[in-house]
């Protein structure tokens, strides 16, 4: 018997399988498509996705196949460049074809251990106190102790589950693809700009391979979103929003997305969870779902893993919805928000131009990329420094860097002072003594996804939070 069954091998599915790995689970991934996606669509990843990578051992690999660009024009396309000093070794965007993502995180999870198995579709689940029963299209069951669903949008696994996905459906609709153009570069670029004058969700720009990205908004009817764009449909939207088709030919993928925005209502009915793109979607403004999903596994990854292992503490698993889902309601908010601001209307582009003044403020301007990267996020874990529920920056140590000493997704004790010790938490934590850390305070306790659970310098007290979150310790305290 498996312990953990996902269903679907996209970003989260994938990261889910590796962090579960990295604790030892046995973890089955169940894909119904028989082949990776094909399509090259390029996804974002943004500061805190890339730290995440970092803490694995996946950023080097990763930065080999994608290319850096600067964060600047991330909230609602708004041309201001990002701020200067933000917290983090990696201020900046990182395009990568979403397809090559997924490959490279599938190759990290099965490199760790976990199986993969693709053209098996879930079509039922039942749970009891021990487990649940998975059926597959081809009518086989498998069995594990829990499942979690990163099936995407139209989850089958949250269907099933019976979990309201409230929201709206989408309002609007935009084309996507890669292809070329038949005119100079030149015309298009003066083109491209004085449609954006007006329709800030359109982009025309050179890719590579002689190629260009086309984005369009659909502004006229006769639209059948249940099936794929043709050339011709480009080439329809074109002349609609731009006066011209650009003579595109040759494409190599085309798509089409809406602004449909949902949440799922709860992220958890008993053995059973959803993690990704099953328990929210929104509009692509700003990138950010592939990174939330992303966010979603490694936050979900070691307490799952917790609860399989033993030494979960009894409202560990909870904290899972706890924490992701009010951060999935913000990036619903906030590309709500965007999707309005980069609308035509006279309203909107008051506004616009209202909130590009205000960018100008350092503070504004911070606020919203820390929303959209998600180094902004503070879970919140109670009274204390402001530093506690955020994450930690990578820091230069006397022997190494900070994120190297995640790798293992344990839980890190920080101590300046040299007095601490993780003691009967020694199996699932480990301590470093550095009195050359940059720390404001005198020792921290990180949880494995990087986030700061402690702060102080007395024993007891980290005792009491090594307890909060990573269980009984295996031998009786001595308390001091």
């Amino acid at each position: 018997m498996f312990e953990v069954i996902i269903a679907g091998c996209g970003p989260a599915g994938a990261m889910l399988a590796a962090e579960l790995r990295v604790h030892g689970v046995r973890v089955l991934v169940l894909e119904k498509e028989t082949e990776p996606v094909s399509f090259v669509r390029v996804a974002g990843l943004h500061i805190r996705s890339l730290e995440l990578m970092a803490m694995r051992g996946l950023l080097d690999r990763v930065l080999e196949h994608g290319r850096r660009r600067p964060l600047g024009g991330l909230f609602a396309a708004i041309p201001k460049p990002a701020p200067e000093n933000l917290d983090s070794a990696h201020t900046y965007l990182l395009g990568i074809p979403q397809p090559v993502i997924v490959r490279l995180l599938e190759e990290h999870a099965a490199g760790l251990g976990a199986r993969i198995r693709r053209g098996c579709a879930v079509t039922g689940a039942e749970q009891d106190a021990e487990g649940v029963t998975v059926e597959l299209a081809d009518g086989a069951q498998l069995r594990s102790r829990y499942l979690v669903g990163c099936d995407g949008g139209r989850s089958t696994v949250r269907t099933l589950l019976g979990i309201g996905f409230p929201g709206e459906p989408a309002r609007t609709e935009t084309l996507m693809g890669e292809m070329r153009v038949g005119v100079p570069e030149e015309e298009v670029a003066v083109k491209v700009a004085e449609v954006r004058e007006t329709h800030k969700a359109f982009s025309l720009r050179p890719f590579d391979g002689g190629v260009h990205r086309v984005v369009v908004p659909v502004v006229t009817a006769g639209e059948d979103r249940g099936e794929e764009p043709t050339l011709e449909d480009f080439r329809q939207q074109l002349r609609a929003v731009a006066g011209t088709d650009f003579g595109v030919h040759s494409p190599r993928w085309l798509s089409r997305f809406g602004d449909a925005t949902r949440l799922a209502d709860r992220y958890r009915a008993g053995r059973v969870l959803l993690a990704g793109d099953a328990a929210h979607i929104h509009p692509p403004a700003g990138g950010q779902g592939l990174n939330l999903g992303v966010q979603d596994a490694v936050n979900l990854g070691w307490k799952l893993a917790a609860q399989v292992r033993g030494w979960a503490p009894d409202t560990l698993l909870d904290t899972y919805e706890a924490e992701r889902r009010p951060v999935a309601e913000e990036v619903l908010d906030n590309t709500r928000a965007q999707v309005e601001l980069m609308s035509t209307g006279p309203g909107p582009r008051a506004v616009r131009g209202l909130l590009t003044e205000l960018m100008d403020f350092d503070e504004v301007n911070r606020y919203l990329v820390g929303k959209l990267t998600a180094i902004g996020i503070r879970y919140d874990f109670g009274d204390g420094p402001d530093l506690l529920g955020r994450r930690l920056r990578d820091l230069d140590l006397r022997h190494g860097r900070l994120y190297d000493r995640l790798r293992r997704g344990r839980g890190l004790v920080l101590d300046r002072t040299g007095r601490l010790t993780a003691g009967g938490w020694a199996d699932r934590v480990d301590l470093i003594a550095d009195s050359t850390a940059a720390l404001e305070v005198p020792a921290i306790l990180l949880r494995p996804d990087g986030h700061v659970a402690w702060a102080g310098e007395r024993q007891r007290d980290l005792d009491d939070h090594l307890a909060r979150w990573f269980g009984e310790p295996v031998r009786p305290l001595k308390r001091r």
